[in-house]
C-alpha cells in the first residue's frame, strides 16, 4: 500500500506543478500582450493622426518641451503633443461661433492718400508785424489822453493823445508876418523851416485860415486795433522819438503753438492751419504756419510755431488757448489699420492677423503717425490683410495656453511680446483643497475655472513669497486669485472659504 500511495501523491504534484507553470506563462503571455498593445498604442498615437509630432508639452507650462509623451512633472495631467503643421507662426484657431459669441471683430488693412497732420495746442497774441508805434516828433507836453488805458479799442484816425507844442509858435508867427509883409522869398524859407521842424501842413493851413499860430497837436492811432502799451499821462514831457502808445492790429493773430521735440521734422513753413477754441468749439480758424522759431525749450522740450490765422471779426483775443490741426499741402500713400487693433505693451507693438482655416497669429509691426482713428504701418503687414480689431485680449488666454505667445516672448529681442498682459495677465479666481504646502508654491485641486476653459485638476501655483499664506495648510477649502506671469501661474490672494484673508 506505501509504494501506490507515493505513486499517486507524485502524479497528483507533477499535475499541480504543470498547471501552475500552464498558468504562469499564459499569465506572462497576457501581459506581454497587453504591454505590447499599450506600448504600440502609446507610441503610434501621434501618428495615426497623420501629423508628424514636433514635441509634447503641458498647456499650463507651454515653454517647457518633452521629447516624449507621459506625464507632466507639473500637475495631475499628460502631456500634449505638438504638431508640425502648428508650428511657431500658425497662431490660434477661433471658430466663427465662437468669433461671434466673443464679439472678434476683423478689419483689412488698407492703403490711403492722406496729408501729413499734427494735433497741437497753441495761445494767441498780436501780430506784431502789423503794430503801429505812436511817436512824437518835438518836443512837447500831453495835455490831454484821449485813451486812458492798455487794452482799450480805437479805430483808425481815432484821437490817442493831444500835445502842447510851445517851440511852434514862434516859427509860426514868423511866417505869418512875412506873409502879411508880401515878401514872398522870405515867407517861402519861414514855411520850409516850419517843414524842418515837423510842423504838419494842415496846422499851416489852419494858421493861415485864422491867422493865429496853432500850438497843439493831436496824435492819432494809425490803425484800427487795440492800444497794447500806453507810455505817458496827462502833463507828461514828451521829446523827439519817444513812444506815446502802441496800437495793434486785429485783423490777423499770431498763434504760437508748441511741437515737439521728435515732431520738429513733420512741421514745415507754409502747412495749412485750422484751429477752434474752447469759446466757441463749432467755428474753425484757418491759416498757415508762418514760421518755426529756432531754439527748443529745456522745459517743455518743445519748438515754437508761430502760426497766422484770419481775424477780420476780431473774435480771437490775445492768450486764448486754442486746438491746432496742421494739414501738409502734399498727400502721401499709406498703410493703416484702425487703432484699437494695435496692441502695445511700451517696447513694441503687435496686432493679430486672420490666417486661413479660422487661425489668427501675432505679427510685430511699426508704427507712423495716428490720425483719425487710423494707424500708419511702416512695416510687419501688407495691403488686403485681415486683422482683429475687438477681442484681441480674450485671444490672448487662448493664445497663451497653446504656448504661442511663450515662443513669441521667447525669441530674440527682435521679435517682442504680443504684449504686457501676456506677461502679467489679468486677475483670475477659483476655489480649491489645499494639498500641500511648500516655501515656494502651493499644490491646490481647483475647481474648473471657466476663464481659461480648466477643468478641474490638481497643480502647483507659485507663492509670491516664501511666507506668504503662512496660515494656510493642507486640506483646507480656499478661495484663491492669482495671475499668469512670465514665471507661471502667480497666487495673489488665498483665503479660507468663508474666512478673511491670509
Amino acid at each position: 500500500m506505501k509504494p501506490a500511495f507515493t505513486k499517486k501523491a507524485i502524479a497528483l504534484l507533477i499535475a499541480g506543478a504543470a498547471l501552475a507553470f500552464g498558468g504562469y506563462l499564459a499569465g506572462s503571455h497576457e501581459k506581454s500582450k497587453s504591454e505590447g498593445v499599450e506600448k504600440t498604442d502609446n507610441a503610434s498615437a501621434a501618428p495615426k493622426s497623420g501629423k508628424k509630432v514636433l514635441y509634447w508639452h503641458d498647456p499650463m507650462v507651454p515653454a517647457t518641451k518633452f521629447d516624449k509623451p507621459g506625464k507632466s512633472p507639473f500637475m495631475d495631467m499628460q502631456l500634449v503633443p505638438v504638431y508640425a503643421d502648428a508650428g511657431e507662426d500658425a497662431g490660434v484657431k477661433i471658430s466663427p461661433s465662437l468669433q461671434q459669441n466673443l464679439g472678434i471683430r476683423l478689419a483689412e488693412v488698407r492703403r490711403i492718400e492722406s496729408k501729413d497732420t499734427l494735433e497741437l495746442v497753441g495761445t494767441t497774441q498780436f501780430d506784431e508785424s502789423i503794430a503801429e508805434v505812436v511817436q512824437s516828433r518835438v518836443t512837447g507836453y500831453i495835455d490831454h489822453l484821449y485813451t486812458r488805458s492798455p487794452m482799450q479799442r480805437v479805430k483808425r484816425g481815432e484821437p490817442i493823445a493831444s500835445m502842447f507844442v510851445p517851440d511852434w509858435i514862434a516859427p509860426q508867427e514868423e511866417y505869418l508876418a512875412l506873409k502879411q509883409s508880401g515878401n514872398e522869398p522870405l515867407a517861402n524859407a519861414a514855411r520850409q523851416r516850419m517843414r524842418a521842424m515837423s510842423i504838419p501842413e494842415a496846422l499851416v493851413a489852419q494858421a493861415e485860415r485864422t491867422g493865429k499860430a496853432q500850438n497843439h497837436l493831436t496824435l492819432t492811432s494809425p490803425v484800427s486795433g487795440v492800444v497794447s502799451e500806453l507810455g505817458v499821462r496827462d502833463g507828461a514831457m514828451v521829446s523827439p522819438g519817444m513812444s506815446v502808445a502802441k496800437v495793434s492790429g486785429t485783423s490777423k493773430v499770431w498763434l504760437l503753438a508748441e511741437v515737439p521735440e521728435a515732431l520738429v521734422n513733420s512741421a514745415r513753413a507754409g502747412m495749412a492751419v485750422s484751429a477752434t477754441s474752447s469759446s466757441d468749439p463749432l467755428r474753425k480758424y484757418t491759416g498757415h504756419v508762418r514760421e518755426i522759431l529756432p531754439g527748443v525749450s529745456t522745459a517743455t522740450r518743445t519748438v515754437q510755431a508761430r502760426l497766422e490765422l484770419d481775424n477780420k471779426d476780431g473774435s480771437l483775443l490775445p492768450g486764448q488757448l486754442m486746438r491746432i490741426q496742421l494739414t501738409a499741402a502734399t498727400p502721401v500713400s499709406r498703410l493703416v489699420v484702425p487703432s484699437e487693433a494695435i496692441i502695445t505693451s511700451g517696447k513694441r507693438s503687435v496686432v493679430l492677423v486672420a490666417g486661413p482655416n479660422n487661425s489668427m497669429r501675432p505679427v510685430v509691426v511699426t508704427l507712423g503717425l495716428e490720425n483719425s482713428g487710423d494707424t500708419e504701418i511702416t512695416s510687419g503687414l501688407s495691403e488686403g490683410q485681415k486683422v482683429v480689431a475687438s477681442g484681441q485680449f480674450l485671444i490672448d488666454s487662448e493664445a497663451s495656453l497653446k504656448g504661442i505667445l511663450p515662443k513669441f516672448a521667447n525669441a530674440s529681442e527682435s521679435k517682442p511680446t504680443l504684449s504686457k498682459s501676456m506677461d502679467s495677465g489679468p486677475v483670475l479666481h477659483g476655489t480649491a483643497k489645499v494639498e500641500k504646502v511648500t516655501s515656494d508654491a502651493l499644490t491646490l485641486s481647483h475647481q474648473p475655472i471657466p476663464e481659461l476653459q480648466w477643468g478641474a485638476m490638481t497643480m502647483d501655483f507659485k507663492k509670491p513669497r516664501p511666507d506668504a499664506f503662512s496660515d494656510i495648510k493642507p486640506g483646507q477649502s480656499v478661495e484663491f486669485s492669482f495671475r499668469d506671469g512670465k514665471d507661471g501661474y502667480m497666487l495673489e490672494n488665498v483665503k479660507l472659504t468663508g474666512g478673511a484673508k491670509k
